[in-house]
Formats: C-alpha cells, sequence, structure tokens
C-alpha cells in the first residue's frame, strides 16, 4: 500500500474540480455572514421568554461550548483543507460507518437551515399588509406563501450558479450590511432605553437553572451562534487554507458571539416593563411576531423599525445563501467519499458542483410542507448541528494519538484535554434540546441510514471501485453512542420521563460521553488505514464535469 508523507496533503495544487478564489475575508464573511442570521432576529426574545434575564448566562455558556468546538475545528481544518471537511474528518479517524453517519448528520443540518431562513424572510415580512396573507395563524405557510418561500429558494440557488467567488463577494457585502445593523440596533436602544430594573424586577432567573439551561439549546442561543463551520467546509475553494481557515474560524465566533450578548442584554434594558409585568413567560407587546422591530415600534424608534424589518430580508437571506452553498459542497464531500452517487461530484465550467445545489434546492421546497414555525424547528437543527460538530473532537483525538507528526498549521493548546471537554459539552447541548426534538432527530437519522446505506449497498453488490468500506469494527461506539443519547434523554428531565434528577442528569451525560470518547479513540482505524483514506482523498478528488 502506498503511504502519504507525514504531512498535511497539499491539496492546494490537487486537480480538483473546484476553483480556489477565496481569501481570508472571503472564508469568515461566509462563517460571519452564516452566524448572524435570522438567530439575532428571535434569538434574544425567544431567550428572555424562557429564561428571564438568566439568559445572559445562557448566551455565555453557548459561546464558551461554540468556542470549543471552533477550536477542535480550527486545527483539523488546517490539516485537512478539503470540501466538505466536517463530513470527512470521522471518516478518516473511524472510517465508512462513521464517515457515513456524520456525514448524513453534516448534510441534514446544511440542508435545512436555508428554508428556515426563509420561513424568518416570511415571518418578519409579515408586518406588512400585502404580505399577512403568506401564513397560516399557526405559522405554518399558505398556498401563495409556498410559491414565495419556492421563489427565495431558487434565488439562493441561482446565486450559487455564478460560481464561488461571485458568491463570495455577495456574501461580503451583504455581511457588512448584517454586521451594521445590529450594532446600530445595540448602541441606539442602548443610548435611548436602557431600564436596569429590568435586569431583577421579575427575577433573575424566574425558571431556575433548567430553564436557564432548556434555553441553550430551544430558544435560539445554539442556533443563533452556529456557522463557523462554513469556512472549513469551503475549504477546497481557499487560496491559502493551511493559514486562512484556523483564523476565519476563531474570528468568526469571537465576532457572533460578542454582537449576541450585547443584544441580549440591550433587548431586555430596552423593554418597557409594562411588556413582561406578568412575568417573562408572559412577554408580550405589539408586534412582537418581528421581536426587534416591534420593540423599536414600542418605544418610539419607527425609522429603526423600518430599517430592521429590511435587515429581516438581509440577514437570513445571506445566510440561506451560504447554508445552500454548504449543502452542495457537503453533498460533494459525502459522494468522494463513496456514500453518494457520483453525479454530487460534478462540477460545471465555473468550478460549481450543479447537482449538488439542485437537490438542495429540492430538499428545501420539501421542508416548506406544512411543518412547525421557525421556533420549533430552531432545537431540531441545534441538535443536528452539533451532533455534527460532535465528530470533530473523536476525530482529533484519533490524529492526536495515531499520527501525531501530521503537519497542524495551528495547533490546539491543550488539545488532550480541550477535545474530551467540547465532546461532553456537545451532548449536553443534545440533551438541553429535550426529548421531544431528540426522538424526531432519531427518525432523521434512520432516513439517513436507509438512504445512505442503500446505495452503499448498492454499490458494494456492483463491485464499484469507489464503494465505502464500512469498517464495523472501528465504529462500534457508534451505535452505543447514539441509542445511549436517546435512553438518557427518555429517562431525564428536559421533555422525558424525569427518572433522573436535574444535575445528575448532567453527570450521567458527562460520563457517558467520557467512556464514548475514549472508546472511540481505542477502536479507531489503524495509522495506514487513516493515511490510506487521506490519500485516497488527495489522489480521487479529481475534476468531475
Amino acid at each position: 500500500m502506498a503511504k502519504v508523507d507525514h504531512a498535511a496533503p497539499d491539496v492546494t495544487r490537487d486537480p480538483t474540480g473546484l476553483r480556489r478564489d477565496v481569501g481570508l475575508i472571503g472564508l469568515m464573511w461566509a462563517s460571519v455572514g452564516s452566524i448572524i442570521g435570522s438567530g439575532w432576529l428571535f434569538g434574544a426574545h425567544d431567550a428572555v421568554i424562557q429564561a428571564g434575564p438568566s439568559a445572559i448566562i445562557s448566551w455565555v455558556i453557548g459561546a464558551i461550548a461554540i468556542v470549543l468546538l471552533a477550536l477542535v475545528h480550527a486545527e483539523l481544518g488546517g490539516m485537512f483543507p478539503v470540501a466538505g471537511g466536517t463530513a470527512r474528518y470521522p471518516h478518516y479517524a473511524f472510517g465508512g460507518l462513521a464517515g457515513m453517519s456524520f456525514g448524513w448528520f453534516s448534510w441534514l443540518q446544511a440542508a435545512t437551515v436555508a428554508p428556515i431562513e426563509v420561513y424568518a424572510m416570511i415571518g418578519y415580512a409579515g408586518h406588512w399588509s400585502w404580505a399577512q396573507h403568506f401564513q397560516h395563524a399557526d405559522k405554518t405557510l399558505t398556498t401563495s406563501g409556498l410559491l414565495v418561500a419556492i421563489v427565495l429558494m431558487a434565488l439562493f440557488v441561482g446565486v450559487n450558479f455564478f460560481g464561488v467567488r461571485a458568491l463570495a463577494h455577495a456574501n461580503s457585502a451583504a455581511t457588512w450590511w448584517k454586521i451594521a445593523v445590529p450594532l446600530g440596533a445595540i448602541f441606539i436602544m442602548a443610548a435611548t432605553h436602557f431600564h436596569p430594573a429590568n435586569f431583577h424586577s421579575e427575577g433573575f432567573a424566574p425558571f431556575g437553572a433548567k430553564g436557564m439551561l432548556a434555553a441553550i439549546s430551544t430558544s435560539g442561543i445554539i442556533f443563533a451562534l452556529l456557522g463557523f463551520e462554513q469556512a472549513i467546509q469551503l475549504a477546497g475553494e481557499s487560496r491559502n487554507p493551511k493559514r486562512d481557515l484556523p483564523r476565519a474560524t476563531l474570528g468568526s465566533v469571537a465576532i457572533g458571539a460578542v454582537i449576541y450578548l450585547l443584544l441580549q442584554v440591550v433587548f431586555i434594558a430596552a423593554l418597557p416593563h409594562s411588556s413582561f409585568a406578568h412575568g417573562w413567560a408572559h412577554l408580550a407587546y405589539k408586534g412582537d411576531t418581528g421581536p426587534w422591530a416591534g420593540l423599536a415600534t414600542l418605544v418610539g424608534l419607527g425609522w429603526l423599525a423600518w430599517i430592521l424589518y429590511f435587515d429581516a430580508i438581509i440577514s437570513p437571506g445571506g445566510t440561506g445563501l451560504i447554508y445552500t452553498t454548504a449543502t452542495s459542497r457537503v453533498s460533494y464531500g459525502l459522494a468522494k467519499n463513496g456514500y453518494a452517487p457520483k453525479i454530487f461530484t460534478k462540477t460545471d465550467s465555473r468550478g460549481v458542483p450543479w447537482f449538488g445545489l439542485i437537490m438542495s434546492f429540492v430538499t428545501g421546497v420539501i421542508c416548506f410542507l406544512p411543518f412547525p414555525s421557525w421556533h420549533k424547528l430552531v432545537g431540531f437543527i441545534t441538535s443536528a448541528s452539533v451532533l455534527m460538530y460532535a465528530g470533530a473532537p473523536l476525530a482529533y483525538g484519533v490524529f492526536a494519538d495515531k499520527l501525531p507528526h501530521l503537519e497542524r498549521p495551528y495547533r490546539l493548546p491543550a488539545g488532550k484535554v480541550i477535545a474530551p471537554l467540547s465532546f461532553v459539552v456537545a451532548n449536553l447541548i443534545i440533551y438541553w434540546a429535550g426529548w421531544d426534538t431528540l426522538w424526531r432527530l432519531g427518525c432523521a437519522i434512520l432516513i439517513g441510514y436507509v438512504l445512505l446505506g442503500g446505495y452503499a449497498f448498492y454499490a458494494k453488490s456492483k463491485g464499484l471501485p469507489d464503494a465505502p468500506r464500512m469498517d464495523w469494527k472501528a465504529a462500534q461506539w457508534l451505535p452505543v453512542y447514539l441509542l445511549g443519547m436517546g435512553l438518557i434523554s427518555w429517562l431525564g428531565g428536559f421533555g422525558g420521563k424525569g427518572t433522573l434528577p436535574l444535575w445528575w442528569d448532567m453527570v450521567v451525560i458527562a460520563a457517558f460521553s467520557l467512556v464514548v470518547y475514549y472508546w472511540a479513540k481505542a477502536s479507531s482505524s489503524q495509522p495506514e488505514e487513516i493515511e490510506r483514506s487521506i490519500e485516497e482523498v488527495v489522489v480521487t478528488d479529481a475534476p468531475a464535469h
């Protein structure tokens, strides 16, 4: 078997079908543009309803969790600058079964964000009378709303067909706006309407620790902070991925976390006491279906409200645009690893994976069927996203032990502590989403196994050269991990039976996570098998026009 040199594969010179057109700012703005999306329009409002002013602590905990995961991804992104990276790291470390599983988690997360951003755009548009018939009372789409949603998804896909360079330019312009508007709202609200008594008049933590922790997963906090991985998904199109990926990943998280924390503080302080006089759970005011714009109108800043209603098109639109890109790149990575048909790797003259874009459009349209509103879908997307992220700490531990000499443009300090800690934190976030969300996620995971597993079986039976090796032994921990998380959630107090009391349930999650982490490291693929998987990417990532 051919060996690879113990240095990061020089994929920057690979004859890949993707074009390397994106620099540091393009990568960072891809992530920032994903982080500052519909989450800022709804996150502070939903978080304070669930946690009261202690939502500030929820944001701090959420930001720390995302930083831990981003640190791990920063090292891996520099080591393996390949398209759809989050879908590939577990493949390298644990072989086909784990790679297929985490690849599906990654695709599921990316494919469902763009439709949610469309929901947010249509929801805020309800402020205008001409758009009020786009949604039913339960926030599902009417026939006319469905047509508008399909047109918006088509626009996302259409821009992507102009290539990643055009996307980077379009997103860069939108991202400057998306940063400026929240910062402007923060400054204006803080300067004109800041009531310190709001932080304690109805209790700082009226729903206790449970409400504060549940808000992290179900109110949109983690959902809002998601998106740093977009730079990594575009690694195959970066001009200097080894230098730029770590900087873009960590820089985007820092920008997003600061903005969101300030937004929460100012939102709480700006509210008139009458809007929450009956308790934070009953927060209500005219126009609160578009929380920030409604608040601006309520306090007499009508001109700011108009800007915010306009931003409700730009911010979600920019995020939906980037996630449409990500969906096609993740499916590209899945197909390169043999989990999906090779048609997903075909690129057009602009280097765009055109079939993956078409399928992202089809998936978006399916998501517009009468499903729950933005608020109800947040927990599902959060859990799928964090489950996707959880594969990176596991892969990190394997590479640190078995390929210690692999070149690392960014080396994570205290990585052997941070990696298992980030895996524990990821699983806590998943658990806090609650049983009602997790059993639905389990159904989506089963659908993925049917689709991808069915193709893998077909490829194997036909003797296709790229048929994936399932490597059951290296992934023996995976079914125990997935079923174990489901069982703990069912027994826990976040929507479950309540058999496990608060705090003890988190001790169980932490202990279970550490067992899985070290079990996964012990059973992972051997160094030569990992090298072979890496080499296959370097050799086979060739153009497919």
